[in-house]
């Protein structure tokens, strides 16, 4: 009996069913393919990694499948940071930049090669490649992506075979990070200007985030054609209206959908989604659709469930919406990143201090930050690979940085008035209002790139009543 791994009833398995499975098999290198469109910006990226680093190994892992329950995984995702420096997705892979005496480095992008014909490997188990679909070969890969590429078997021997400095992502791939001696402060600066890296976008970034605003677009609306059947079971059914978006026109949704209806508008990643949909209540619906290159959108509406917003809900959702008027305006090259963010802060706060939930004068309230208590979050982060992008980076690269052109951000101001908040008038609790849309940073000032979606009350109103009766 040939060995075989314990999966199920393949325990052990016959010399004659062991012949069979390797024998009778095509030949289905593919031939005559092109490099990718993104083959060409990884290549610059990679320079500029590499300038960053002269001298020195880094070592970038693409990450692992991770167990969801008992044999069952996760869908595989890899690391933002390796896609972004190889436009490769392959799981157990690692893009390594090998120092060169004369400067600069050699890139090798090492992935799990195909499995061989010649061995039970390619059909016992359930990471085989019969179970799991076709791999590149290393050859095929290396046309794709441009880069030289490695049968990731050998990595540990090939980094073990020279003594230079070594820098890794640590976090990824456990196996790997054990394999070569580091310094961990060393690896966190690798892991930030791989952060700081994405903060502007090139050219072809920003097509990809156009498409995934774009298909986000049709998400919400789709969501609006499909309220009546929300009310009718619950907001579950908003949740997978918006997948089903999302995995027809790109690669899944970029983080999980927030359908939050009524009170469940108050919490912050309300990801649950199986509360009741009710008219009178408001809606705030916040996903974005992933590209199948991984590049994400991220949008926020709230609409009111019947159509229309009462004198309440719309005193809030014009508040919501002024606030992110200021923001947006504060977006522009050259500004302090932090501008739209206290432009949207302050405009939220006087209007608190109006109403009489937080004492002022304003300045004072802002300066306390008294109205964190129903803004809660910040205003806006980077967008990008990440829903919450280049979060490595360091703090006078990002918050205390400027903007540049090529740079996408989110501006999502928002007010939160819990269920149980005492300190405000009853037919307020409850309520949660955001407005969230992905800005583009241009030569002479932004783009809002999901403008498709009306922002006003009275827009929205118009909006859904095209989809009434």
């Amino acid at each position: 009996m040939a060995k075989g791994r314990k999966n199920g009833l393949y325990e052990g398995i016959s010399e004659e069913l062991s012949t069979l499975m390797r024998s009778g098999w095509a030949d289905t290198e593919r031939h005559g393919l092109e490099p990718d469109e993104q083959a060409p910006y990884a290549a610059r990226r990679r320079a500029a990694l590499s300038a960053r680093f002269p001298g020195e190994r880094l070592v970038i892992p693409s990450g692992n499948l991770k167990t969801r329950s008992n044999d069952d995984t996760y869908p595989f995702r890899a690391y933002s940071g390796y896609v972004h420096m190889t436009g490769d997705q392959a799981r157990d892979g690692a893009l390594v930049l090998e120092p060169r005496a004369d400067g600069g480095h050699d890139a090798y992008c090492y992935q799990l090669p195909r499995d061989g014909r010649d061995t039970d490997e390619f059909w016992i188990g359930y990471t085989a490649e019969l179970w799991m679909g076709r791999r590149r070969t290393l050859a095929e890969s290396e046309v794709v992506l441009g880069l030289a590429c490695r049968d990731v078997r050998t990595i540990v021997e090939d980094l073990a075979a020279s003594g230079v400095p070594t820098r890794i992502v640590r976090g990824i791939d456990p196996a790997l990070e054990a394999a070569v001696t580091t310094d961990e402060e060393r690896d966190v600066e690798l892991d930030g200007t791989l952060s700081e890296l994405r903060l502007v976008k090139d050219e072809w970034e920003i097509g990809e985030m156009r498409k995934a605003v774009d298909s986000t677009v049709r998400g919400f609306t789709d969501c609006v054609g499909e309220l009546s059947r929300a009310v009718a079971s619950s907001e579950r059914w908003i949740e997978g209206t918006f997948f089903r978006r999302a995995r027809l026109e790109g690669n899944h949704v970029g983080y999980g959908s927030i359908c939050a209806a009524g009170e469940h508008a108050t919490i912050m990643h309300w990801t649950n989604n199986d509360g009741p949909v009710r008219p009178g209540e408001l809606l705030l619906l916040d996903a974005g659709v992933e590209t199948h290159s991984l590049y994400t959108a991220d949008v926020t509406r709230t609409l009111p469930i019947n159509g229309a917003f009462s004198p309440v809900q719309r005193q809030v959702y014009d508040a919501v919406y002024e606030a992110q008027e200021a923001g947006m305006a504060a977006v522009k090259p050259g500004a302090p990143y932090r501008d739209f963010h206290e432009a949207s802060q302050r405009h939220l706060t006087a209007r608190l201090v109006e109403w009489g939930f937080i004492e002022g004068p304003v300045d004072r309230a802002y300066e306390l930050g008294l109205q964190r208590r129903f803004t809660m979050a910040g205003t806006g982060h980077m967008l990008g690979l990440d829903v919450h992008d280049c979060a490595q980076a360091r703090t006078e690269e990002y918050v205390d940085g400027v903007l540049e052109p090529g740079m996408v951000l989110t501006v999502e101001p928002g007010l939160y008035f819990q269920p149980d908040d005492l300190t405000v008038p009853e037919e307020w609790r409850g309520i949660g209002v955001r407005i969230e849309d992905d800005l583009l940073v241009t030569d002479d000032g932004h783009e809002n790139l999901s403008a498709g979606l009306p922002r006003s009350s009275a827009e929205v109103e118009s909006w859904m009543a095209r989809f009434a009766g």
